[in-house]
């Protein structure tokens, strides 16, 4: 029998630091780099209603440069290129990253735009991932950016162990996938302490987030054993720590335990193939301006469910992880959400049911549509998906 081949390339990331104070590792880093221009990108709220950014400012001392803190959810263009505007101007040898997914992917499209010269919005067209007529994948080759991030998170979604970015185009209403070797952190600070300010739904959401990178790179159409193996302890680690974090908010242990879970949840991320979770789910946000955690609470279930004919054996995995023992991965991932207290319908989220044209036209565009379990060809798939989910 012919054994399929296969590789897993790791990412250039020197480390990983956890239950360290934020601003005592953010030092220690950069002193490690040798950085003498430290430049923030943040949250406006973390940055102009908390102390995490002043405290990390000032541990920075004169190396400290300045501060972008108008980072958008979704990450729209225009926002991109103000952050490399100021970057530019601020001439940085390291980035410091504070905040969620939004920031994290603001400054790795930041670092493309600052590689290749990027100043108009148009520029970005020929600089992400798309589908070529034929079905296969084109990945556009990116210079190596002029410095790299270290990234201190603040949710669960996890966009801080990848070199893949989101980024929308408000005119098109698409959020492109954008790739990049050295995009990334090279360093990771876990400081359960400054997730204290997180507002609530955004950490559960953002777990859910975490929790749908997991299943889908479990059933994924080319699944990898080491990727199975701690996507599925994420699990675990989720079904136990996520719901004590929620009803004991300043349980540190809790919120660690779920950073390391979202962790272990990541290594599927661009390494396997993802599905149709991911696929509509970039459209649904791109097209109403629901939030990715939100997104993945309301699409998982429905697609699981749609997927189940086509991977039944790999979703048992999933359920049985999550601690049902009759196989069901639709429900045991609704079991999770709503014990949460996270949407789980489209019209729990007020989505319009006149949207569903856009989100699927949006969706079929994406790269990981291509990819589910269960092919998806035409608009009405996707249309009695987005029922389903209502």
């Amino acid at each position: 029998m012919r054994m399929k081949r296969g590789s897993y390339e790791f990412l250039p990331q020197d480390r990983i630091i956890w239950n360290v104070p934020a601003a005592e590792a953010v030092l220690q880093e950069s002193s490690r780099l040798c950085a003498r221009r430290v430049f923030i990108v943040s949250s406006k709220t973390l940055n102009r209603e908390t102390d995490v950014v002043e405290n990390i400012a000032k541990s920075l001392g004169n190396h400290f440069v300045g501060i972008f803190d108008e980072c958008r959810e979704h990450t729209p263009r225009d926002s991109v290129l103000a952050a490399a505007a100021a970057a530019r101007e601020a001439s940085p040898d390291l980035i410091v990253t504070v905040g969620g997914g939004t920031a994290i992917d603001t400054v790795k499209v930041m670092l493309i735009c600052l590689a290749h010269d990027v100043v108009q919005e148009k520029q970005l067209d020929a600089l992400h991932m798309r589908t070529n007529e034929d079905g296969t994948r084109y990945t556009p080759e990116i210079k190596r950016p002029p410095c790299r991030q270290i990234v201190v998170p603040t949710t669960l979604s996890g966009a801080e162990y990848s070199n893949l970015a989101g980024c929308t185009d408000p005119k098109r209403k698409s959020k492109d996938a954008y790739v990049g070797r050295e995009i990334g952190a090279l360093s990771i600070i876990l400081d359960p302490q400054v997730t204290l300010h997180t507002p609530e739904w955004l950490w559960l959401s953002t777990a859910v987030r975490a929790v749908d990178h997991a299943v889908e790179s479990i059933c994924s159409i080319d699944p990898i054993p080491f990727v199975d193996a701690t996507c599925l302890h994420a699990l675990r680690l989720f079904r136990t720590s996520l719901r004590k974090a929620m009803l004991q908010p300043d349980d540190l242990q809790a919120r660690s335990d779920c950073q390391h879970a979202a962790w272990m949840a990541s290594t599927g991320i661009l390494r396997v193939q993802f599905g149709a979770s991911h696929g509509i789910g970039h459209s649904l946000g791109a097209v109403t301006g629901m939030s990715h955690g939100h997104t993945s609470c309301i699409m998982l279930p429905a697609v699981m469910a749609w997927n189940r004919t086509a991977n039944e054996t790999r979703q048992k995995k999933v359920a049985e992880a999550l601690g049902r023992e009759d196989g069901n991965a639709a429900a045991a991932l609704a079991e999770l959400i709503e014990s949460i207290r996270q949407p789980r319908r489209l019209r729990d989220a007020r989505v319009d049911r006149n949207q569903f044209g856009a989100i699927a036209d949006g969706a079929l565009e994406n790269i990981w549509l291509k990819t589910n379990p269960r092919p998806i060809t035409r608009k009405e798939q996707i249309l009695e998906i987005l029922e389903s989910a209502w």
